[in-house]
This record gives C-alpha cells, structure tokens and sequence, in this order.
C-alpha cells in the first residue's frame, strides 16, 4: 500500500550500506521517507515532488567513468539537497568542484571541527565532535558559491554548503549513532532547510491502509502465508479488519519454530482468537523433516524448505482456487529495498515468485500475479507499532528475529527431531533466565543453537559423550553490525547449569562472543 502523505523527503540510493538507516533517521523527525535508486530521473524526481533529497554514500569514485552519477539539473530543481559522503562528492563534482584521491584516507571515529556556526545545518551542535568517517577520496576544492563549514585534520572539507540554493554537504555519516550530534544535524536539513512541519504520524496509518485495502480487494478474497512473525502476523491483522472472512491464512507449521509458537499463532489467529478470519494450521513436520533428512549443508538445508514450503503451501491454495483472486504477504520496507525496487516505480522487481507460491503456479491457480504488500512502506519499529494498535499480543509484536528457515538455521549439521527437541528447550530456558533477570531489554538477538561437536563428561558417576550448545545475545541498532553482549556471569552459570541438568543429550554450554563482522548473527 502506498500511503498518502503530505510532504515526503527521497533518499537517492548510489550504494551505500547505511541508506536505510538515512530514511529511519528522517522518520524519527515526523517526515515520511522513501528510498529511490540513482537512475530515477530528473523529471521523475521533480513530479514527486518532494520536500527535500538526499544523496547516500557509496562504494565508488565519482571520477570513475563506470560509477553511479545524477544530473546536474538535479541540484537546479530548487529542492533542498543534502549529499553525504559519496553524495557530497558527487555534488562538489557535478558542479564544478575538485574531488580527488585522498592523501590519507579516513575511516571509523574521527574528531571533526565545525567552523560553519552560523549553518543551519550545525545549529545546536558542538564545535568539536567526533564523527563516523569512510572514505578514500576527499573534496580537494568546493564549487563556485559553495563554503567550507567543517574540516578534518587530512579533509579540508568535512562539510560544504550554499544556502543560497539549499545545497548542503557532509563528507562523514551523521545518520550512525557514531556521529555525535548526526540526528540533530539530519533534523536541521528536514525541519530547518527543507522546511517540513514534522507531523507525519503512524498513528493513521492502519485506518488508511484499511480504507486503501477495501477499495482495492472490493468482494474479492485473499489467501495469506501466515508464518508466525511479526511481519506476517501484522499483514494479516490489517487484513481482518479490512475484509473479515474474505481472508484465508495458511500456517504452515514445519516443526522448525521455537518452543510453543505454532500453538500460540494458533490460539492468537485461530477459531477462538482475536481476528476475524479463515484460518489452516496444516502440519507438515514430517515432510520437512523427510526432506531434510541426510542434508548438513547450510545452503542445501535453505533449499529444501525453501522447495517444500510451496508445496505445501501450494495444496492448500489449490483448495480455494475459484474463490481467491490475491496472495498477501508480509513485506516491509528493508525487502523492498534490498529486492532493488526503491518504491519508485521505475524499478519493477520480477517476481519469480507471490507470496511463496511460484509464479507459474499463481497463473495456473487464476490468482492475480501482483501481490497485496500492506506493510512494503514500513519499517519493522513501524510495523511493531501498527501491530500493537491491531491488538495482536505484545508478546508477539516483540518477538525475537526469527530467521526464514527457522531453527534449521541454527543447528549446525543435519537436522533431526531429537536436535529440534534440544535446542528448542535450551532456547526457552536461555530467553526466560534473561527475562528473569531483566537483561534481555536492550539486546538485539539472543537465542541458543545447536553445535555438531560431541564432547567427553561426567554426569553422576556416568561417563557422557554429548552436544555442545552455543548461546549467543547481541547489541545492535540495524543489524548491519553487531557486538556481542557482555550478559552478567551468574546469569549464565544459571543457563548453563538449568540447559545440561534439564536438556537431555547435552553436556556442554558455550557463550559466543564473535561480532558482526567478521562473523553472522545467526550461526549457519
């Protein structure tokens, strides 16, 4: 769904890592955001009519022929634009400035010094502060009009701008928590230069994006892949309240989720729970299991449920061919963007699949090849707080990441019932010590997974040769990186003591420390 808004401001993509990160930044100043690929054009750009562009950093060189660029008639629209990093030498470059290969390249914390005081861009903003810094090249000279307004011991300008025609610049990334004082100055482009009134709210969204729902299924009937997370479980309470018993979820329970969970979507979308819907709990367990039996592999264990779950999910469609016309399905913002489709429009992502379904059998089954997407413009804080206002548990809104495959993504080696058994109980062990102990509020992630190494104990006067179970709690803000969490010591004597006294087949517990990178938040 595309929600109406009043003012808008568009993040140009031209590669870089923390774009997503920009557009959550202008959210939290009360202004709808929305990514946009580098190949939108002017005239495009211009028809959408936004209050203000940003252009996000980016792997390239802008001397290199071969990389992402804009239009010089993109800074001449008289939209406020604010370049960074890449973006603010991609501007210095399109109008007449010098960037060049930088004598000493800048990466990571950085001590920057603001002598634009008077900048809109810096208002409130200490003149020393420590900024996030990555890059190779380096603004050697400013265009015509342009004043330099921050500097770095090796970068002569950290920060350019022209305010006479709201052009502005910064060479680090005020959108990281690494940047002292970013947030403010992301806030003085979007309510000081750009001049947005600051009171996009989520609070009307859900009523719109039902009224929207209405006018688009009309009499026609939905069938939903409900997979229990929060993304799906969020699409379906918007669609209940939208069309009722027009809707059908599917659960299709493959015996690779966490302790109790397949009840508790049972009992939350169910017969006798909170929504207005048809609902199917179908249990495939022994098929996936069937299937995944003899397979180690981390990629060949992703491709058998990813092969099965159609299947099963396509019998169940087959039931309701003639009656549904739509597929829904979950998608949020992050999958738009990283899919490539920016939301422009120009970019039109081709779907090898619908809602889990291949697109062959979509067409075979009659139902109409583009998918209903209620949440595609939301973040998952976004999509949380919709959820709360759906009435769905707050148990389930705040439910822990779970990754596509489930827990087959968490037991190294093959996956058998016995290890799904093992690591479901050390995992509801491992988050309710932490709960108990009120430290699991600021983590990330945390779960326990399943290890292939066998070690030597002494269990009673017995001899033990069991598996090793592996905890892992992070700290993240994006999950682009992440830190491991340093849990109190006691908490996890605790965990460790509670998992090999009450997990049968386990003798040893480990803590995993490895941050991202090098490593992966999930272990397979």
């Amino acid at each position: 769904m595309n929600q109406t808004v009043r003012e808008r401001v568009l993040i140009i993509d031209f590669g870089g890592q923390y774009k997503q990160l920009i557009a959550r930044r202008v959210r939290e100043c009360g202004v709808f955001s929305e990514i946009v690929p580098h190949t939108v054009p002017v005239s495009k750009l211009a028809e959408m009519a936004p209050k203000g562009i940003i252009l996000t950093g980016g792997p390239n060189s802008v001397y290199d022929p071969k990389s992402p660029s804009c239009a010089r008639e993109l800074f001449e629209l008289g939209i406020p634009v604010l370049g960074i990093c890449y973006g603010s030498q991609l501007m210095a470059e399109r109008l007449g400035g010098e960037v060049k290969s930088a004598p000493v390249s800048e990466y990571g914390d950085t001590e920057v010094t603001v002598s634009g005081e008077e900048s809109v861009l810096f208002r409130g903003i200490d003149r020393k502060i420590r900024a996030w810094m990555s890059h190779t090249d380096y603004i050697s000279a400013v265009p015509e009009g342009f004043r330099i307004t921050a500097f770095t011991g090796h970068c002569p300008a950290a920060a350019m701008e022209d305010a006479s025609r709201k052009l502005y610049a910064v060479q680090f990334h005020p959108e990281v928590v690494h940047t002292e004082g970013g947030a403010g100055m992301i806030r003085n482009f979007v309510l000081g230069v750009c001049g947005c009134a600051g009171d996009w709210r989520m609070d009307s969204f859900a009523d719109q994006a039902v009224a929207e729902l209405r006018e688009k299924i009309g009499d026609s009937h939905v069938i939903l892949g409900l997979s229990g997370g929060v993304d799906s479980s969020v699409a379906a309470a918007l669609l209940s309240r939208a069309i009722g018993k027009q809707l059908h979820c599917v659960f299709v329970d493959h015996g690779l989720m966490r302790k109790h969970e397949g009840d508790e979507v049972g009992r939350i979308f169910g017969p006798d729970g909170c929504f207005d819907l048809n609902f199917t709990r179908v249990d495939a367990r022994e098929r996936f299991f069937m299937q995944l039996m003899g397979e180690s592999d981390p990629e060949s264990k992703r491709k058998v449920i990813g092969s099965v779950f159609p299947q099963v999910f396509g019998d169940e469609a087959r039931k309701v061919k003639g009656i549904v016309r739509y597929i829904a399905q979950g998608t949020i913002y992050p999958d738009v963007v990283e899919s490539g489709d920016g939301g422009s429009g120009d970019v039109i992502k081709s779907h090898h699949n619908v809602g889990g379904l291949p697109i062959e059998l979509v067409k075979e089954l009659g139902f109409d090849e583009t998918p209903i997407e209620p949440l595609r413009m939301l973040f998952k804080d976004e999509v949380r707080r919709v959820g709360l206002e759906l009435g769905i548990p707050r148990e389930l809104v705040y439910r822990q990441p779970f990754p596509g495959p489930g827990l087959a993504v968490r037991i190294v080696g093959e996956i058998t019932p016995l290890k799904v058994r093992i690591v479901q109980e050390a995992d509801y062990i491992f988050r309710e010590e932490l709960a108990k102990a009120g430290v699991d509020g600021d983590l990330g992630q945390y779960f326990a997974a399943l290890t292939n190494m066998r070690s030597v104990g002494v269990m009673g006067d017995h001899r033990t040769y069991g598996l090793a179970v592996v905890l892992r709690a992070v700290l993240t803000s994006d999950f682009m990186t992440a830190e491991a969490a340093e849990l109190p010591w006691p908490v996890l004597k605790k965990c460790m003591n509670r998992i090999i006294n009450e997990v049968p087949g386990v003798n040893r517990v480990l803590y995993d420390v490895t941050s991202k990178p090098p490593g992966t938040i999930e272990l397979e």
